[in-house]
């Protein structure tokens, strides 16, 4: 027992030197801390003001400032007649129209201000061009009231406001066409009002010939060589050419006859027509009908026939179509391709009269040459309506039938064209009597025949 007390006791004695050097590193660190600490205060209390917190605490001062209050009497004015208004205008590019004023601190003058012009349009009086050229530059600045931003929808009204201190009044005026313009630079010339854009009506000409143009650089193949076409339809003469054949036809002994009858065909509503020929071909001459350049554009009847295609008679008028066995009979090209010309001429008549009517769901798809289309619009529509006239609807009907007597050899059955035309035989007939045509009977057939010299009927008197 006496043994182990005394172990117990050198192992206390032992593990004091081990605290010891725990507290000594402990009051070694505390010293440490303490000495960081009193330095940081130090920098601290020593740190000088910067320039930028005296800038902040100065403005910080001024807004404190109380704002003025003024009390003003407001005037508003209105525009007047013989005046122009102000024009107010902003640079987008940032130029400063006042940057190189002096106050007149220094010696030197102060430089000339910017040249202010307004140009007005002759014509449209409301149109206005505000032009600002600086002292000694080549550069304007140009701004209008009618292109560019100020084309853009406006939902404001602006106005300039003159505030007077003295008298304590606010002037309200309204700008010129209550429009900012906005100038942009612009390299200087003799007139720049000249550059306004015209807005000149083009003469139908010019038009023309634009179109013309443009059909020749961008359109396809087709339309090129159709516009060619149709150019060379309406060609005119050299003056020199001109001059030539004038002296040539002064040689010329003129029927006056058959002018009368010629400048007639238009008051009796019929197409070109000799009333003193003596044969039905010469009567209504076809090439005073079909135009030399519009046979090309007639051929569709014959290549149907030429592949062995049937004309369909929803396609095709049933005068049509029951006459295309004298196509297949015909041994004369010629004349074959004469009658499919005409046959397909009579086709296209008839849908522009359908087109141009409340009937017209059979002609919707249809598509008429544009040089024939042209030539019908031109000679039975009218601009202002969507139907044809009477008159003009009476014309048509006429070509029609005169193109019907001649695919029949002038002895012609009235009976499928009327039906073509939505019409009866009835009210067909007033149409053939007017073009010099008598109404015979073969058989149970009444047939439509074309005598010759024409006789017309005569304006029937109303009796009193």
């Amino acid at each position: 027992m006496v043994k182990t007390a005394a172990a117990t006791s050198m192992a206390v004695e032992e593990e004091e030197p081990v605290t010891t050097v725990v507290e000594e590193k402990r009051k070694k660190k505390n010293k440490k801390t303490a000495a960081a600490t009193s330095t940081y205060m130090a920098v601290e209390e020593e740190k000088p003001e910067t320039a930028v917190e005296e800038e902040k605490r100065k403005k910080k001062n001024k807004k404190k400032k109380k704002k003025e209050k003024i009390r003003v009497k407001i005037e508003t004015f209105s525009e007047h007649p013989d005046k122009i208004s102000p024009l107010v205008g902003y640079f987008p590019s940032g130029f400063d129209p006042l940057r190189d004023r002096d106050d007149g601190d220094g010696e030197e003058p102060p430089p000339p201000q910017p040249m202010v012009r307004v140009f007005r349009h002759e014509k449209r009086t409301n149109r206005l061009q505000l032009v600002v050229t600086p002292n000694g530059s080549q550069v304007d600045f140009v701004g209008t009231n009618y292109s560019g931003e100020a084309t853009a929808p406006q939902l404001c009204t602006y106005a300039l406001g003159v505030l007077d201190k003295e008298s304590q009044t606010l002037k309200i005026v309204p700008i010129a066409s209550n429009k900012i313009f906005r100038l942009e630079p612009r390299i200087g010339g003799p007139d720049l009002s000249k550059k306004e854009p015209s807005n000149e009506e083009l003469t139908a000409e010019k038009k023309a010939d634009k179109i013309r143009d443009l059909t020749l650089m961008y359109s396809t193949k087709k339309l090129i060589t159709q516009a060619k076409k149709l150019e060379s339809l309406h060609k005119k003469e050299d003056p020199e050419t001109q001059e030539d054949l004038d002296r040539k036809i002064k040689g010329i002994k003129i029927n006056k006859e058959a002018l009368e009858s010629a400048s007639t065909h238009n008051a009796r509503n019929i197409p070109p027509h000799d009333s003193s020929a003596t044969a039905p071909q010469m009567a209504y001459p076809l090439d005073k009908i079909i135009l030399k350049g519009e046979w090309d554009y007639l051929s569709d009847i014959l290549e149907l026939l030429q592949v062995g295609a049937e004309v369909a008679p929803d396609i095709y008028p049933s005068f049509v179509c029951n006459r295309v066995h004298l196509l297949q009979d015909t041994k004369d090209e010629e004349e074959k391709m004469r009658l499919a010309c005409v046959f397909s001429y009579i086709n296209h008549l008839i849908k522009f009269k359908d087109k141009n009517s409340y009937e017209g769901s059979s002609a919707k798809y249809h598509k008429i040459p544009s040089i024939l289309l042209q030539k019908f619009s031109t000679m039975f529509a009218d601009s202002d309506m969507k139907r044809l006239p009477d008159e003009k609807r009476d014309l048509l009907i006429s070509y029609v039938l005169v193109l019907t007597l001649i695919a029949d050899d002038f002895r012609t059955d009235p009976s499928d064209i009327a039906r073509d035309l939505r019409m009866t035989g009835i009210t067909l007939r007033p149409h053939y009597e007017h073009l010099g045509c008598k109404l015979v009977r073969e058989g149970s057939l009444l047939l439509a025949t074309l005598p010759v010299p024409l006789q017309f009927p005569k304006p029937r008197k109303r009796r009193r």
